[in-house]
């Protein structure tokens, strides 16, 4: 299928700057794309590419400097690019609408309107199945589950009982939503387990990496607000709870009852301890461990995690020891042959 520049310019909020006449067949890098497509530049460094590149129209921003390439410019061309992949290509796979003969559903459960539910999947009693939900095959949902309108489980997830996912989540294969918090009391030689009673609450617009698993509360709930979205290979445990819009890379791990605000973002394999509060608007730079509170709007970085500029300076100090050290020996030379010059002097 192929679009008119124009048509793809209304799609993109964008202004042509070129020949309007152009028609695209697809989307690529910039450093791959051939005729017929469409690529977009976000990053300076891939400016680089303007001039060799063989597409037929390039997204940029509104003050992008002038080529003699055909350009879209828009106010975001990476969202601008995201919305036209989502138009031409759709949101990735759907499964066929109906009950896969194999799969079991449990007495008292209500299956909404134009739900796909796949093979060898098996849903508990009284849960809940929103309208339009997508449930691929191996999934399994314990009693008393809720899954919102329009919510995708690709294969493999288990979601434990009484957990409530909302609306639009994606949850992405191997995904555990409930597993049992890690929570043991050591008394008289030997741990005994606590019992994990709480649920996990997953707001609307939520996506969860493969592989992630998000621990049921103690009492209450863990809670991940509306938005956030988790990589793969992510441990949340119990009780925590993790702000709107948050972004997390993968093999973060968050240790129980912690506290995250919004719009924070986790670079990958970011540690933190349990019962921390991290603020709104934070930044974690990736391999950081969190041991203390960290306030709104703030960088952190580092092991321990601490503010990015202070772990910049040691940084650079660092690089400087060298030839410290080599000034230090120098140094010491110095002092040592005016010792012997001094003792010498005192001798006669």
């Amino acid at each position: 299928m192929s679009y008119n520049l124009k048509e793809i310019a209304k799609i993109a909020g964008a202004s042509i700057e070129g020949d309007a006449g152009v028609e695209i067949t697809g989307l690529a890098k910039i450093e791959e794309a051939g005729p017929g497509q469409l690529t977009f530049i976000a990053n300076p460094k891939y400016e680089k590419y303007i001039h060799q590149t063989r597409a037929s129209a390039i997204l940029v921003a509104d003050d992008f400097p002038k080529s003699d390439k055909t350009l879209l410019r828009c106010k975001d061309p990476y969202f601008a690019f995201l919305t036209l992949a989502q138009k031409l290509y759709g949101m990735g796979p759907s499964l066929a609408r109906g009950v896969h003969p194999t799969a079991i559903i449990g007495e008292g459960t209500q299956v909404g309107k134009g739900v796909a539910i796949g093979a060898y999947v098996v849903i508990g009693e009284r849960c809940h199945i929103g309208d339009d939900v997508q449930i691929y095959p191996g999934v399994v949902l314990s009693n008393e589950v809720a899954i919102g309108k329009g919510s995708v489980l690709y294969a493999n997830v288990t979601v434990r009982e009484r957990c409530r996912i909302g609306e639009r989540v994606i949850v992405h294969m191997g995904g555990v939503i409930g597993s049992d918090g890690f929570g043991f009391a050591f008394h008289e030689g030997r741990y005994h387990k606590i019992p994990q009673t709480g649920i996990v609450l997953i707001e609307d617009d939520v996506e969860i990496g493969a592989n992630t698993t998000i621990d049921r509360a103690t009492l209450g709930a863990t809670i991940i607000r509306r938005g956030t979205k988790l990589d793969n290979l992510i441990q949340v445990a119990h009780n925590v709870e993790i702000g709107e819009h948050t972004v997390m890379a993968a093999q973060t791990g968050i240790a129980g009852s912690t506290k995250i605000g919004n719009n924070v973002r986790f670079g990958g394999q970011v540690g933190i301890a349990g019962h921390i509060e991290v603020g709104d608007n934070v930044t974690v730079g990736a391999q950081s461990g969190i041991d203390k509170n960290i306030p709104s709007g703030a960088y952190f970085f580092g092991y321990p995690a601490r503010s990015a500029r202070t772990v910049m300076r040691e940084l650079s100090a660092l690089t400087r020891l060298p030839e410290l050290l080599r000034r230090v020996k120098k140094l010491e030379e110095i002092i040592e042959s005016l010792t012997e010059q001094l003792q010498k002097q005192s001798a006669k």
